[in-house]
């Protein structure tokens, strides 16, 4: 039974990985899950200079899921060089690094210092406020996804994987676009925007206001864009959005994933990841599948 899947040339032991921001590098959840069993960790987002993140509070707890409005707070590419990459070196899985800024620039800086490092692929977090187009997202306008992906690749030395916002009106347009220029594979989805209000203060929940809504609530938006977009682009796509269990994740494969990532119900049981990976093979002893390729894009 083979369960390895292979992007952009990178080869992986089983389809499932971490989604960024919901499992740091892993540091914490080693205590917990054994990161050899993971095909990736994908590490929380990375700046070029530590960033504070939004005021507190920050997470809210919603019917099927969570809000958060963390910020990207995160300690800045030197930590990662230092303490994290060293850190997950020492695990027989792959390591994929989200890398964010508020300028082209600044994804370029971390691209750029990643270059000679042992990081198997990057993942360019474009849901970041683009600060010289008034804090719209790169990744929702087509033309800034365009240049970004572009510029990106340029610079970078591994495969790039652009993660897309689902807060469009149509994702193909915005995976079409990261597809031309350049981008070796897809992940998808980021956090919906969603909003929380406390009726009893009459306030907001969140000081942000507004938050990214994960988990359980936003895997039928999520199955529906990743299916969508597999028909639109001949790229290879890196399934999430409320993943809890194996059977979710072969949603994802079976819509047209390659690989797929677990993200807030690291939260919720920190054993999750490593439960999704024993399931798919389950499933393909139950029904006598020896290549997970065969279930990739099979649904009829």
């Amino acid at each position: 039974m083979n369960t390895k899947v292979k992007i952009a040339g990178v080869e992986f032991k089983n389809p499932v990985m971490t989604a960024s921001g919901t499992f740091g590098s892993g540091m914490e959840y080693s205590e917990f899950v054994d990161l050899n069993r993971l095909g990736a960790v994908v590490t929380k987002g990375v700046a070029n200079v530590p960033w504070e993140g939004n005021p507190t509070p920050r997470i809210a707890e919603t019917y099927g899921g969570m809000l958060n409005a963390i910020g990207l707070q995160n300690p800045g590419i030197d930590v990662l060089l230092e303490r994290d990459i060293p850190f997950l070196k020492q695990y027989d899985t792959r390591i994929i690094v989200n890398v964010c800024g508020k300028t082209v620039e600044d994804y370029l800086d971390v691209v750029e210092r990643l270059g000679d490092t042992e990081v198997d692929m990057l993942e360019i977090n474009v849901s970041c406020p683009n600060v010289k187009e008034g804090a719209i997202a790169f990744g929702q306008k087509a033309d800034s996804l365009y240049d970004i992906t572009s510029a990106v690749k340029k610079k970078a030395k591994q495969p790039v994987i652009m993660k897309l916002s689902p807060n469009v009106t149509d994702i193909t347009e915005m995976a079409r676009a990261a597809e031309a220029a350049g981008a070796d594979a897809l992940s998808m989805i980021n956090t919906l925007t969603g909003m929380k209000i406390d009726v009893h203060r009459r306030k907001f929940v969140l000081a942000n206001r507004t938050g990214g809504l994960s988990g359980p609530a936003v895997k039928p938006v999520a199955v529906r864009m990743v299916y969508q977009t597999a028909q639109a682009v001949k790229i290879p796509i890196i399934g999430m959005g409320g993943i809890a269990n194996a059977e979710d994740a072969l949603e994802f494969l079976l819509a047209g994933a390659t690989a797929v990532a677990v993200g807030a119900m690291n939260f919720a049981n920190p054993y999750t990841t490593v439960e999704v990976a024993e399931g798919i093979e389950a499933y393909m002893k139950r029904y006598g599948i020896d290549e997970i390729g065969s279930l990739i894009g099979s649904v009829g």
